[in-house]
């Protein structure tokens, strides 16, 4: 777990905006501000799953240098604040995960909450505004948006199939034709809004892109894949000839208003 005196929210990876590709990572650092020392866990829990995705920003940062892509990274752990929740989510500062309680956030006062919102979660999210509207704009169309997450092999003792999981609402323009340039592959066995379901009201591409008509997609890659720099520089294989091709589809770029299965 890394600690520096100056804390930036967020890490910006500048890219060719023109191409109408924007990647975003929400679980990309299992870094805390040194004033909040270790939340009261012993550090090694920054390790696990729990505190960050392991393996999300190493693969995000490949496929945005092959890309040329723009991207924003978050740079604080989940466990401070989780930026993929909507504000009033009862998960937005986790008490307990995975068997672990953590300390310093049970209990939580109103005003701490609001520091957090204002300090990290708020700053990050208008990064990602920003960025996806500054590629709307200097590509004259409705940008492509990717969102790299990754997750655990095993789930309270149970092994978990899915090479990725690809998560989405409503909206099939980007699911497709992933899943289906994924299953050719032939060996990989893909998640359809697996281990998790992609209609989350309030999270991240629910407020960014679902909410506003604005083609997208949600990757998970299973931790054990991508944890060091071979399974990432595998896993940007499969996945930038793909992401190249649906880019360049007429439809991923005109807005489409799809009704979100979490509002119902």
């Amino acid at each position: 777990m890394k600690q520096k005196e100056i804390f930036h929210p967020f890490k910006e990876i500048a890219g060719n905006m023109q191409a109408g590709l924007a990647l975003i990572c929400d679980h990309a650092s299992s870094d805390l501000p040194v004033e909040y020392g270790s939340l009261g866990l012993d550090p090694a829990e920054f390790k696990r799953h729990i505190a960050y995705d392991i393996g999300a920003q190493l693969l995000t940062e490949e496929l945005a240098k092959r890309l040329e892509a723009p991207a924003v990274i978050s740079h604080f752990s989940r466990l401070l604040i989780d930026p993929n929740r909507g504000e009033h989510d009862p998960t937005l500062i986790m008490q307990l995960s995975d068997g672990s309680v953590i300390p310093h956030n049970y209990p939580l006062g109103e005003a701490e909450r609001k520091r957090r919102i204002d300090n990290y979660y708020t700053p990050y999210d208008k990064a990602i505004g920003r960025l996806i509207a500054n590629v709307g704009e200097a590509s004259g169309n409705s940008p492509f948006v990717v969102s790299v997450h990754s997750f655990t092999p095993v789930w309270r003792g149970k092994a978990r199939p899915w090479h990725i999981g690809l998560l989405w609402d409503s909206d099939r323009r980007v699911f497709d034709p992933l899943f289906e340039g994924l299953n050719k592959i032939g060996h990989i066995k893909v998640g359809d809004n697996e281990p998790y379901d992609g209609a989350l009201k309030g999270d991240t591409m629910y407020r960014h892109c679902t909410k506003k008509g604005i083609a997208h997609i949600l990757i998970e890659v299973r931790q054990d894949l991508i944890a060091d720099e071979e399974g990432v520089r595998e896993w940007a294989n499969y996945l930038e000839p793909l992401f190249r091709k649906i880019n360049e589809m007429r439809e991923i770029h005109m807005k489409q208003l799809h009704p979100s299965r979490a509002d119902n």
